[in-house]
């Protein structure tokens, strides 16, 4: 019996590419909505007055829109990390399913908990999501740095809700910090990465 080929170069690249699909679009679709500067921000962040006069789109906008280049930069830069951390414990179903879960989660959290929040932009929500959700996976995986992401996430989590932003956080953003859609977007992360554990069990044994 022989060992199967191992893949071609170009092979590999293609499902690394594939992997990403979801993240890459997202930078994507953010860097080109920061050239659209504060008029197209406006219209297309979480802003609560507007969400109840019927501007539901702002709910998935919110999180791909930035205070500016530096910010959107910065949100890009960290999501690229989490591509390289999470590249074989994600796949292209898992990034779509819980961006989307930690995206909603910040909305009806920011909603129904944190009326005091007029407005909101910014993707760093939803990697709190993205971060929590890759670290369980890699805890499943048994692989000893899931518990290391795990900590040091719940701890700027704690930091956060009770001393603030994390010191320069503000200023690297060049705005203020909305602590809450971290808790909320990774609360979404938890959420959809169990659903999909869920599911894709309940899926194995009905075979």
């Amino acid at each position: 019996m022989t060992d199967a080929p191992l893949p071609s170069a170009p092979a590999h690249r293609q499902r690394a590419l594939w992997r990403w699909q979801v993240p890459l679009g997202v930078a994507l679709l953010s860097v080109v909505l920061s050239l659209g500067g504060d008029t197209l921000r406006e219209l297309a962040r979480y802003e609560r007055g507007e969400l109840l006069a019927g501007d539901v789109w702002r709910l998935v906008t919110a999180h791909l829109v930035h205070l500016g280049m530096g910010h959107t930069i910065l949100n890009v830069s960290a999501l690229a990390i989490l591509v390289w951390l999470f590249d074989e414990i994600l796949d292209n179903v898992e990034w779509a399913v819980v961006m989307l879960a930690s995206a909603l989660s910040i909305d009806a959290g920011l909603y129904w908990f944190a009326s005091d929040v007029d407005w909101y932009v910014g993707l760093s929500g939803v990697l709190h999501g993205v971060m929590i959700a890759g670290s369980l996976k890699l805890l499943a995986a048994r692989a000893p740095i899931g518990m290391l992401l795990l900590l040091l996430t719940l701890g700027k989590l704690a930091w956060e809700q009770w001393g603030g932003p994390v010191p320069y956080s503000e200023l690297t953003a060049g705005g203020p910090v909305v602590v809450e859609a971290h808790l909320f977007g990774a609360i979404g992360g938890v959420a959809g990465i169990a659903l999909l554990m869920l599911v894709r069990r309940a899926l194995r044994r009905s075979l």
